[in-house]
Protein backbone atom coordinates (compact mmCIF):
# COMPACT_ATOMS: atom_id res chain seq x y z
CA UNK A 1 0.00 0.00 0.00
CA UNK A 2 1.56 3.31 -1.14
CA UNK A 3 1.05 6.19 1.24
CA UNK A 4 0.42 9.49 -0.57
CA UNK A 5 1.13 12.73 1.29
CA UNK A 6 -1.71 15.23 0.93
CA UNK A 7 -0.45 18.82 0.99
CA UNK A 8 -3.15 21.49 1.21
CA UNK A 9 -2.49 25.02 -0.03
CA UNK A 10 -6.05 26.39 0.20
CA UNK A 11 -4.92 29.07 2.65
CA UNK A 12 -2.16 30.31 0.34
CA UNK A 13 -2.58 29.32 -3.31
CA UNK A 14 -6.35 29.01 -2.93
CA UNK A 15 -6.65 32.51 -1.51
CA UNK A 16 -5.18 33.87 -4.77
CA UNK A 17 -8.41 32.95 -6.55
CA UNK A 18 -10.70 35.73 -7.69
CA UNK A 19 -13.19 36.65 -4.97
CA UNK A 20 -11.46 34.56 -2.29
CA UNK A 21 -10.40 36.32 0.89
CA UNK A 22 -9.82 34.57 4.21
CA UNK A 23 -9.65 36.31 7.55
CA UNK A 24 -7.16 35.13 10.15
CA UNK A 25 -9.96 33.34 11.97
CA UNK A 26 -11.09 31.70 8.71
CA UNK A 27 -7.61 30.34 8.12
CA UNK A 28 -7.29 28.93 11.61
CA UNK A 29 -10.71 27.26 11.41
CA UNK A 30 -10.00 25.67 8.03
CA UNK A 31 -6.58 24.49 9.20
CA UNK A 32 -8.16 22.85 12.24
CA UNK A 33 -10.71 21.06 10.06
CA UNK A 34 -8.01 19.80 7.69
CA UNK A 35 -5.93 18.57 10.60
CA UNK A 36 -8.89 16.63 12.01
CA UNK A 37 -9.24 14.73 8.72
CA UNK A 38 -5.57 13.79 8.58
CA UNK A 39 -4.09 16.14 5.98
CA UNK A 40 -0.32 15.75 6.08
CA UNK A 41 0.70 19.33 5.30
CA UNK A 42 -1.19 22.62 5.63
CA UNK A 43 0.42 25.59 3.92
CA UNK A 44 -0.57 28.67 5.87
CA UNK A 45 0.70 31.42 3.59
CA UNK A 46 3.72 33.62 2.97
CA UNK A 47 4.79 35.17 6.31
CA UNK A 48 6.46 38.14 4.64
CA UNK A 49 3.47 39.12 2.50
CA UNK A 50 1.11 40.54 5.14
CA UNK A 51 0.59 40.78 8.93
CA UNK A 52 -2.33 38.32 8.77
CA UNK A 53 -0.13 35.50 7.48
CA UNK A 54 2.60 36.39 9.95
CA UNK A 55 0.08 36.18 12.81
CA UNK A 56 -1.28 32.88 11.48
CA UNK A 57 2.09 31.22 11.93
CA UNK A 58 2.53 32.61 15.42
CA UNK A 59 -0.91 31.27 16.38
CA UNK A 60 -0.20 27.97 14.65
CA UNK A 61 3.01 27.55 16.63
CA UNK A 62 0.97 27.59 19.84
CA UNK A 63 -1.58 25.06 18.55
CA UNK A 64 -1.43 21.34 19.22
CA UNK A 65 -1.89 19.81 15.77
CA UNK A 66 -3.06 16.20 15.78
CA UNK A 67 -1.65 15.15 12.44
CA UNK A 68 -0.65 17.96 10.09
CA UNK A 69 2.63 19.78 9.70
CA UNK A 70 2.27 23.52 9.12
CA UNK A 71 4.23 24.82 6.12
CA UNK A 72 5.34 28.37 5.43
CA UNK A 73 5.74 29.36 1.79
CA UNK A 74 8.34 31.68 0.34
CA UNK A 75 10.68 32.42 -2.54
CA UNK A 76 14.42 31.98 -2.80
CA UNK A 77 16.76 34.71 -1.68
CA UNK A 78 17.01 37.75 -3.88
CA UNK A 79 19.83 38.00 -6.36
CA UNK A 80 23.13 39.33 -5.10
CA UNK A 81 22.42 38.92 -1.37
CA UNK A 82 23.16 36.19 1.15
CA UNK A 83 20.34 33.99 2.35
CA UNK A 84 21.08 34.90 5.97
CA UNK A 85 20.53 38.58 5.08
CA UNK A 86 17.42 38.18 2.94
CA UNK A 87 14.19 39.35 4.61
CA UNK A 88 12.19 36.61 2.93
CA UNK A 89 14.48 33.90 4.24
CA UNK A 90 14.46 35.40 7.72
CA UNK A 91 10.65 35.61 7.68
CA UNK A 92 10.45 31.90 6.87
CA UNK A 93 12.86 31.09 9.66
CA UNK A 94 11.03 33.29 12.17
CA UNK A 95 7.63 31.87 11.24
CA UNK A 96 8.37 28.89 13.53
CA UNK A 97 6.80 26.65 10.89
CA UNK A 98 8.40 23.17 10.97
CA UNK A 99 8.19 22.98 7.18
CA UNK A 100 9.32 25.63 4.71
CA UNK A 101 8.29 25.39 1.08
CA UNK A 102 10.58 27.33 -1.23
CA UNK A 103 9.63 28.11 -4.83
CA UNK A 104 12.15 28.89 -7.55
CA UNK A 105 12.46 29.08 -11.31
CA UNK A 106 13.14 25.97 -13.40
CA UNK A 107 12.25 27.45 -16.79
CA UNK A 108 15.16 29.32 -18.35
CA UNK A 109 12.72 31.84 -19.86
CA UNK A 110 11.82 33.03 -16.36
CA UNK A 111 15.42 33.04 -15.24
CA UNK A 112 16.68 35.30 -18.00
CA UNK A 113 13.58 37.39 -18.76
CA UNK A 114 11.72 37.65 -15.43
CA UNK A 115 14.42 37.38 -12.77
CA UNK A 116 17.03 38.76 -15.16
CA UNK A 117 19.88 36.67 -13.74
CA UNK A 118 22.13 34.12 -15.37
CA UNK A 119 21.68 30.40 -14.89
CA UNK A 120 24.57 30.12 -12.46
CA UNK A 121 23.07 32.74 -10.13
CA UNK A 122 19.65 31.06 -10.28
CA UNK A 123 21.21 27.77 -9.21
CA UNK A 124 23.09 29.55 -6.42
CA UNK A 125 19.85 31.16 -5.20
CA UNK A 126 18.26 27.72 -4.97
CA UNK A 127 21.20 26.14 -3.16
CA UNK A 128 21.66 29.02 -0.73
CA UNK A 129 17.98 29.28 0.17
CA UNK A 130 17.33 25.58 0.65
CA UNK A 131 20.62 25.17 2.48
CA UNK A 132 19.93 28.07 4.84
CA UNK A 133 16.53 26.73 5.91
CA UNK A 134 17.73 23.13 6.14
CA UNK A 135 20.58 24.39 8.31
CA UNK A 136 17.99 25.97 10.61
CA UNK A 137 16.51 22.50 11.16
CA UNK A 138 13.48 22.93 8.92
CA UNK A 139 12.03 20.33 6.61
CA UNK A 140 12.38 21.95 3.18
CA UNK A 141 10.07 21.21 0.28
CA UNK A 142 11.28 22.64 -3.01
CA UNK A 143 8.53 23.78 -5.40
CA UNK A 144 9.94 23.60 -8.92
CA UNK A 145 7.89 26.31 -10.60
CA UNK A 146 7.08 25.83 -14.32
CA UNK A 147 8.97 22.53 -14.23
CA UNK A 148 7.08 20.93 -17.11
CA UNK A 149 7.44 23.98 -19.37
CA UNK A 150 11.07 24.30 -18.32
CA UNK A 151 11.82 20.66 -19.06
CA UNK A 152 10.33 21.05 -22.51
CA UNK A 153 12.32 24.21 -23.26
CA UNK A 154 15.70 23.32 -21.72
CA UNK A 155 15.81 19.83 -20.28
CA UNK A 156 19.36 19.94 -18.93
CA UNK A 157 18.85 23.21 -17.04
CA UNK A 158 15.48 22.22 -15.55
CA UNK A 159 17.01 19.04 -14.17
CA UNK A 160 19.99 20.99 -12.80
CA UNK A 161 17.64 23.19 -10.76
CA UNK A 162 15.94 20.32 -8.97
CA UNK A 163 19.27 18.60 -8.45
CA UNK A 164 20.59 21.78 -6.82
CA UNK A 165 17.68 21.71 -4.36
CA UNK A 166 18.38 18.08 -3.49
CA UNK A 167 22.09 18.72 -2.96
CA UNK A 168 21.30 21.65 -0.64
CA UNK A 169 19.11 19.55 1.64
CA UNK A 170 15.53 19.54 0.29
CA UNK A 171 13.50 16.57 1.51
CA UNK A 172 11.18 16.54 -1.51
CA UNK A 173 10.95 18.27 -4.90
CA UNK A 174 7.43 19.17 -5.94
CA UNK A 175 7.02 19.47 -9.71
CA UNK A 176 4.68 22.32 -10.64
CA UNK A 177 2.53 22.62 -13.76
CA UNK A 178 2.22 26.32 -12.98
CA UNK A 179 0.51 27.32 -16.22
CA UNK A 180 -1.81 24.32 -16.12
CA UNK A 181 -1.18 23.53 -19.77
CA UNK A 182 0.33 20.06 -19.86
CA UNK A 183 -1.32 16.75 -20.79
CA UNK A 184 -1.25 13.57 -18.65
CA UNK A 185 1.26 11.80 -20.87
CA UNK A 186 3.61 14.81 -20.67
CA UNK A 187 3.27 14.84 -16.88
CA UNK A 188 4.07 11.13 -16.69
CA UNK A 189 7.23 11.41 -18.80
CA UNK A 190 8.49 14.44 -16.87
CA UNK A 191 7.90 12.82 -13.48
CA UNK A 192 9.93 9.81 -14.55
CA UNK A 193 12.71 12.11 -15.77
CA UNK A 194 12.78 13.93 -12.44
CA UNK A 195 12.80 10.70 -10.47
CA UNK A 196 15.70 9.39 -12.55
CA UNK A 197 17.70 12.55 -11.77
CA UNK A 198 17.00 12.56 -8.03
CA UNK A 199 17.41 10.29 -5.05
CA UNK A 200 14.78 12.13 -2.98
CA UNK A 201 11.02 11.77 -3.63
CA UNK A 202 8.96 14.04 -5.87
CA UNK A 203 5.51 15.56 -5.56
CA UNK A 204 3.02 17.12 -7.99
CA UNK A 205 1.33 20.54 -8.03
CA UNK A 206 -1.12 21.09 -10.89
CA UNK A 207 -3.24 24.02 -12.00
CA UNK A 208 -6.45 23.47 -13.92
CA UNK A 209 -6.20 25.75 -16.95
CA UNK A 210 -6.73 22.83 -19.33
CA UNK A 211 -9.32 21.14 -17.08
CA UNK A 212 -6.85 18.30 -16.54
CA UNK A 213 -5.49 18.98 -13.07
CA UNK A 214 -6.99 15.86 -11.50
CA UNK A 215 -5.95 13.62 -14.41
CA UNK A 216 -2.46 15.12 -14.40
CA UNK A 217 -2.07 14.66 -10.66
CA UNK A 218 -3.17 11.03 -10.85
CA UNK A 219 -0.76 10.44 -13.73
CA UNK A 220 2.09 11.85 -11.65
CA UNK A 221 1.18 9.66 -8.67
CA UNK A 222 0.94 6.58 -10.88
CA UNK A 223 4.46 7.30 -12.12
CA UNK A 224 6.03 7.59 -8.70
CA UNK A 225 5.18 10.95 -7.12
CA UNK A 226 4.50 10.56 -3.40
CA UNK A 227 2.92 13.92 -2.60
CA UNK A 228 0.02 15.83 -4.15
CA UNK A 229 -0.44 19.55 -3.57
CA UNK A 230 -3.76 21.27 -4.18
CA UNK A 231 -6.73 23.04 -2.65
CA UNK A 232 -10.18 22.23 -1.32
CA UNK A 233 -12.76 22.65 -4.10
CA UNK A 234 -9.95 23.51 -6.52
CA UNK A 235 -10.05 27.22 -5.70
CA UNK A 236 -7.08 29.26 -6.84
CA UNK A 237 -5.71 31.69 -9.39
CA UNK A 238 -7.14 31.76 -12.92
CA UNK A 239 -8.94 28.41 -13.41
CA UNK A 240 -7.88 27.15 -10.02
CA UNK A 241 -5.71 24.37 -8.61
CA UNK A 242 -6.30 20.66 -8.54
CA UNK A 243 -9.21 19.76 -6.26
CA UNK A 244 -7.79 17.60 -3.49
CA UNK A 245 -11.24 16.19 -2.75
CA UNK A 246 -11.42 14.60 -6.21
CA UNK A 247 -7.84 13.35 -6.02
CA UNK A 248 -8.37 11.74 -2.62
CA UNK A 249 -11.68 10.17 -3.65
CA UNK A 250 -10.18 8.75 -6.84
CA UNK A 251 -7.15 7.36 -5.01
CA UNK A 252 -9.11 5.72 -2.23
CA UNK A 253 -12.16 4.54 -4.16
CA UNK A 254 -11.02 3.92 -7.72
CA UNK A 255 -7.36 2.97 -7.63
CA UNK A 256 -5.73 0.01 -5.97
CA UNK A 257 -2.81 0.19 -3.57
CA UNK A 258 -3.06 3.85 -2.45
CA UNK A 259 -3.60 5.23 1.04
CA UNK A 260 -4.03 8.83 2.20
CA UNK A 261 -5.56 10.87 5.04
CA UNK A 262 -6.79 8.88 8.07
CA UNK A 263 -9.40 6.18 8.55
CA UNK A 264 -12.93 7.54 8.44
CA UNK A 265 -12.01 10.79 6.67
CA UNK A 266 -13.45 9.88 3.29
CA UNK A 267 -17.08 10.19 4.39
CA UNK A 268 -16.41 13.75 5.53
CA UNK A 269 -15.28 15.07 2.11
CA UNK A 270 -18.66 16.61 1.22
CA UNK A 271 -18.87 18.26 4.63
CA UNK A 272 -15.35 19.67 4.20
CA UNK A 273 -16.20 21.01 0.75
CA UNK A 274 -19.26 22.87 1.99
CA UNK A 275 -17.47 24.07 5.10
CA UNK A 276 -14.77 25.78 3.05
CA UNK A 277 -17.34 27.27 0.66
CA UNK A 278 -19.24 28.74 3.61
CA UNK A 279 -16.11 30.05 5.33
CA UNK A 280 -14.99 31.65 2.05
CA UNK A 281 -18.52 33.03 1.53
CA UNK A 282 -18.68 31.38 -1.88
CA UNK A 283 -21.59 29.68 -3.60
CA UNK A 284 -21.45 25.90 -3.72
CA UNK A 285 -20.63 24.38 -7.11
CA UNK A 286 -23.57 22.02 -7.37
CA UNK A 287 -22.13 19.92 -10.20
CA UNK A 288 -18.78 19.41 -8.47
CA UNK A 289 -17.72 15.75 -8.75
CA UNK A 290 -18.14 13.58 -5.67
CA UNK A 291 -19.16 16.35 -3.24
CA UNK A 292 -21.55 18.64 -5.14
CA UNK A 293 -25.26 18.61 -4.33
CA UNK A 294 -25.97 17.47 -7.89
CA UNK A 295 -23.31 14.75 -7.96
CA UNK A 296 -25.92 12.12 -7.05
CA UNK A 297 -29.09 13.97 -8.04
CA UNK A 298 -31.64 12.27 -10.29
CA UNK A 299 -34.53 13.96 -12.01
CA UNK A 300 -37.46 11.82 -13.02
CA UNK A 301 -37.91 9.32 -15.82
CA UNK A 302 -35.96 6.14 -16.20
CA UNK A 303 -33.06 7.32 -14.01
CA UNK A 304 -35.18 7.50 -10.88
CA UNK A 305 -36.94 4.26 -11.73
CA UNK A 306 -33.55 2.56 -12.16
CA UNK A 307 -31.89 3.84 -9.00
CA UNK A 308 -34.92 2.88 -6.94
CA UNK A 309 -34.24 -0.69 -8.02
CA UNK A 310 -30.44 -0.70 -8.33
CA UNK A 311 -28.62 2.44 -7.18
CA UNK A 312 -25.36 1.65 -8.98
CA UNK A 313 -27.19 1.62 -12.31
CA UNK A 314 -26.73 5.39 -12.46
CA UNK A 315 -24.15 6.05 -9.72
CA UNK A 316 -20.43 5.33 -9.97
CA UNK A 317 -20.04 5.06 -6.16
CA UNK A 318 -22.34 5.06 -3.17
CA UNK A 319 -22.78 8.76 -2.26
CA UNK A 320 -22.40 8.12 1.46
CA UNK A 321 -18.83 6.94 0.83
CA UNK A 322 -17.85 10.61 0.46
CA UNK A 323 -20.47 12.00 2.84
CA UNK A 324 -22.83 13.01 0.05
CA UNK A 325 -26.42 11.95 -0.54
CA UNK A 326 -28.71 10.72 -3.25
CA UNK A 327 -31.37 13.23 -4.23
CA UNK A 328 -34.51 12.56 -6.19
CA UNK A 329 -35.30 16.09 -7.26
CA UNK A 330 -39.04 15.68 -7.58
CA UNK A 331 -39.31 14.89 -3.85
CA UNK A 332 -36.43 16.99 -2.48
CA UNK A 333 -34.80 14.29 -0.35
CA UNK A 334 -31.80 16.40 0.61
CA UNK A 335 -29.58 16.72 3.65
CA UNK A 336 -30.45 13.44 5.35
CA UNK A 337 -27.16 11.56 5.63
CA UNK A 338 -25.19 14.53 6.98
CA UNK A 339 -27.90 15.44 9.48
CA UNK A 340 -28.14 11.88 10.78
CA UNK A 341 -24.35 11.72 11.14
CA UNK A 342 -24.22 14.97 13.11
CA UNK A 343 -27.08 13.91 15.38
CA UNK A 344 -25.29 10.75 16.49
CA UNK A 345 -23.26 12.70 19.07
CA UNK A 346 -26.52 13.16 21.00
CA UNK A 347 -27.11 9.39 20.92
CA UNK A 348 -30.58 9.93 19.48
CA UNK A 349 -30.09 8.25 16.10
CA UNK A 350 -31.95 5.22 17.49
CA UNK A 351 -35.07 7.32 18.22
CA UNK A 352 -36.76 7.07 14.84
CA UNK A 353 -39.61 9.46 15.63
CA UNK A 354 -37.25 12.12 16.94
CA UNK A 355 -34.91 11.70 13.97
CA UNK A 356 -37.87 12.02 11.63
CA UNK A 357 -38.88 15.26 13.33
CA UNK A 358 -35.33 16.67 13.12
CA UNK A 359 -35.01 15.76 9.45
CA UNK A 360 -38.38 17.28 8.58
CA UNK A 361 -37.48 20.49 10.41
CA UNK A 362 -34.11 20.69 8.68
CA UNK A 363 -35.77 20.19 5.29
CA UNK A 364 -38.26 22.96 6.01
CA UNK A 365 -35.50 25.34 7.04
CA UNK A 366 -33.29 24.43 4.07
CA UNK A 367 -36.22 25.28 1.82
CA UNK A 368 -36.23 28.73 3.42
CA UNK A 369 -32.50 29.15 2.72
CA UNK A 370 -30.84 27.86 5.87
CA UNK A 371 -27.58 25.89 5.66
CA UNK A 372 -26.09 24.19 8.69
CA UNK A 373 -22.76 22.88 7.32
CA UNK A 374 -20.88 25.89 8.72
CA UNK A 375 -23.42 26.82 11.42
CA UNK A 376 -23.39 23.79 13.68
CA UNK A 377 -24.21 25.76 16.81
CA UNK A 378 -27.60 26.64 15.31
CA UNK A 379 -28.06 22.98 14.41
CA UNK A 380 -27.31 21.93 18.00
CA UNK A 381 -30.02 24.30 19.23
CA UNK A 382 -32.41 23.00 16.57
CA UNK A 383 -32.00 19.45 17.91
CA UNK A 384 -32.87 20.62 21.43
CA UNK A 385 -35.95 22.43 20.13
CA UNK A 386 -37.25 19.43 18.22
CA UNK A 387 -36.43 17.10 21.14
CA UNK A 388 -38.39 19.34 23.52
CA UNK A 389 -35.41 19.99 25.80
CA UNK A 390 -34.96 23.61 24.75
CA UNK A 391 -35.87 26.27 27.27
CA UNK A 392 -34.96 29.80 26.16
CA UNK A 393 -32.70 31.62 28.57
CA UNK A 394 -34.53 34.84 27.75
CA UNK A 395 -37.65 35.84 25.85
CA UNK A 396 -37.48 38.23 22.93
CA UNK A 397 -40.23 40.85 22.86
CA UNK A 398 -39.06 43.18 20.10
CA UNK A 399 -36.06 45.01 18.70
CA UNK A 400 -35.57 48.20 16.72
CA UNK A 401 -32.54 49.58 14.88
CA UNK A 402 -32.14 53.22 13.93
CA UNK A 403 -29.41 54.66 11.69
CA UNK A 404 -28.87 58.40 11.44
CA UNK A 405 -26.44 60.21 9.19
CA UNK A 406 -25.88 63.54 7.53
CA UNK A 407 -23.55 64.62 4.76
CA UNK A 408 -21.12 65.99 7.33
CA UNK A 409 -21.18 63.29 10.02
CA UNK A 410 -20.62 59.54 10.01
CA UNK A 411 -23.58 57.23 10.51
CA UNK A 412 -24.70 56.61 14.10
CA UNK A 413 -26.44 53.30 14.77
CA UNK A 414 -28.67 52.76 17.79
CA UNK A 415 -30.42 49.50 18.69
CA UNK A 416 -33.26 49.10 21.18
CA UNK A 417 -34.17 45.64 22.47
CA UNK A 418 -36.93 44.55 24.82
CA UNK A 419 -36.44 41.22 26.61
CA UNK A 420 -37.84 39.22 29.51
CA UNK A 421 -35.16 37.70 31.73
CA UNK A 422 -36.01 35.71 34.86
CA UNK A 423 -39.48 37.24 34.93
CA UNK A 424 -38.22 40.81 34.54
CA UNK A 425 -38.88 42.96 31.47
CA UNK A 426 -35.81 44.84 30.29
CA UNK A 427 -35.81 47.68 27.76
CA UNK A 428 -32.27 48.74 26.83
CA UNK A 429 -30.45 50.74 24.19
CA UNK A 430 -27.05 50.06 22.66
CA UNK A 431 -24.89 51.95 20.18
CA UNK A 432 -22.45 50.51 17.67
CA UNK A 433 -20.53 50.99 14.44
CA UNK A 434 -23.32 49.21 12.56
CA UNK A 435 -26.63 47.42 13.13
CA UNK A 436 -25.13 44.10 14.24
CA UNK A 437 -22.65 45.77 16.57
CA UNK A 438 -25.43 47.90 18.07
CA UNK A 439 -27.75 44.89 18.55
CA UNK A 440 -24.91 42.97 20.17
CA UNK A 441 -24.21 45.87 22.53
CA UNK A 442 -27.87 46.17 23.54
CA UNK A 443 -28.27 42.42 24.02
CA UNK A 444 -25.20 42.28 26.23
CA UNK A 445 -26.33 45.25 28.30
CA UNK A 446 -29.61 43.48 29.00
CA UNK A 447 -28.22 40.00 29.68
CA UNK A 448 -24.82 40.38 31.33
CA UNK A 449 -26.20 41.18 34.82
CA UNK A 450 -27.95 37.78 34.79
CA UNK A 451 -25.31 35.98 32.72
CA UNK A 452 -21.90 37.54 33.45
CA UNK A 453 -20.10 34.82 31.46
CA UNK A 454 -21.26 36.59 28.26
CA UNK A 455 -18.45 39.06 28.88
CA UNK A 456 -15.98 36.43 27.60
CA UNK A 457 -17.80 36.08 24.28
CA UNK A 458 -17.20 38.23 21.23
CA UNK A 459 -18.02 38.20 17.52
CA UNK A 460 -15.16 37.32 15.20
CA UNK A 461 -16.80 37.28 11.76
CA UNK A 462 -20.00 38.13 9.92
CA UNK A 463 -21.00 36.89 6.47
CA UNK A 464 -24.00 37.70 4.30
CA UNK A 465 -25.20 35.84 1.21
CA UNK A 466 -28.15 36.58 -1.03
CA UNK A 467 -30.13 33.33 -1.48
CA UNK A 468 -32.66 34.00 -4.23
CA UNK A 469 -31.02 36.84 -6.16
CA UNK A 470 -33.72 36.76 -8.85
CA UNK A 471 -36.01 38.50 -6.37
CA UNK A 472 -33.82 41.61 -6.46
CA UNK A 473 -34.06 43.83 -3.38
CA UNK A 474 -36.78 41.55 -1.94
CA UNK A 475 -34.44 38.53 -1.94
CA UNK A 476 -33.81 36.52 1.20
CA UNK A 477 -30.39 36.76 2.79
CA UNK A 478 -28.51 34.25 4.91
CA UNK A 479 -26.32 35.65 7.69
CA UNK A 480 -23.66 33.52 9.37
CA UNK A 481 -22.04 34.84 12.54
CA UNK A 482 -18.90 33.41 14.11
CA UNK A 483 -18.42 33.90 17.84
CA UNK A 484 -15.63 33.00 20.22
CA UNK A 485 -14.85 32.73 23.90
CA UNK A 486 -11.73 31.56 25.71
CA UNK A 487 -12.47 27.93 24.86
CA UNK A 488 -14.39 27.60 21.61
CA UNK A 489 -15.39 29.09 18.29
CA UNK A 490 -18.93 28.53 16.98
CA UNK A 491 -21.14 29.65 14.11
CA UNK A 492 -24.85 30.44 13.91
CA UNK A 493 -27.19 31.26 11.03
CA UNK A 494 -30.28 33.38 10.41
CA UNK A 495 -32.39 33.83 7.27
CA UNK A 496 -34.86 36.59 6.39
CA UNK A 497 -35.83 39.02 3.64
CA UNK A 498 -34.58 41.66 6.09
CA UNK A 499 -30.82 41.60 6.65
CA UNK A 500 -31.19 43.10 10.13
CA UNK A 501 -33.66 40.42 11.20
CA UNK A 502 -31.46 37.67 9.75
CA UNK A 503 -28.54 39.10 11.74
CA UNK A 504 -30.67 39.30 14.90
CA UNK A 505 -31.72 35.63 14.57
CA UNK A 506 -28.10 34.52 14.16
CA UNK A 507 -26.99 36.73 17.06
CA UNK A 508 -29.64 35.39 19.43
CA UNK A 509 -28.69 31.81 18.53
CA UNK A 510 -25.07 32.63 19.26
CA UNK A 511 -25.86 33.96 22.73
CA UNK A 512 -28.20 31.04 23.50
CA UNK A 513 -25.50 28.58 22.40
CA UNK A 514 -22.94 30.23 24.66
CA UNK A 515 -25.26 30.01 27.67
CA UNK A 516 -26.17 26.37 27.06
CA UNK A 517 -22.56 25.44 26.38
CA UNK A 518 -21.31 26.96 29.61
CA UNK A 519 -23.93 25.01 31.55
CA UNK A 520 -22.67 21.77 29.97
CA UNK A 521 -25.95 21.11 28.19
CA UNK A 522 -24.44 20.76 24.71
CA UNK A 523 -22.10 18.11 23.32
CA UNK A 524 -18.95 19.40 21.63
CA UNK A 525 -18.48 22.89 20.29
CA UNK A 526 -19.75 24.70 17.23
CA UNK A 527 -17.00 23.36 15.00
Amino acid sequence: MRRIQVYDTTLRDGSQGEGVNFSLQDKLLIAKKLDELGFDYIEGGYPLSNPKDEEFFQRAADTDWKHAKIAAFGMTRRKGIGADEDIGMLALRDSKAPVCTVVAKTWDLHVTEVLRVDEAENLAMIRDSVGFLAGEGREVIYDAEHFFDGLRANRDFALKTIKAAEEAGASLVCLCDTNGGRLPEEIAEAVEAARAALSIPVGIHCHNDSDLAVANSLAALDHGAVQVQGTINGIGERCGNVCLLSVVANLMLKKQGYDCLIDGSLEHLAELSRYVYEIANMNFRNNQPYVGRSAFAHKGGMHVHAINRIAESYEHIRPEQVGNERRVLVSELSGRSNIVAKATKYKIDHDNELMKGILERVQDLEAEGYQFEAAEASFDLLIKKVAGTYEPKFERVHFRVNVESTDDTPAITEATVKLRVNGNTLHVVGEGDGPVNALDAALRKALEPAFPNLATMHLVDYKVRVINSAEGTAARVRVVIESQDEDDVWSTVGVSENIIEASWLALVDSVEYKLYKDEGELHGNGH
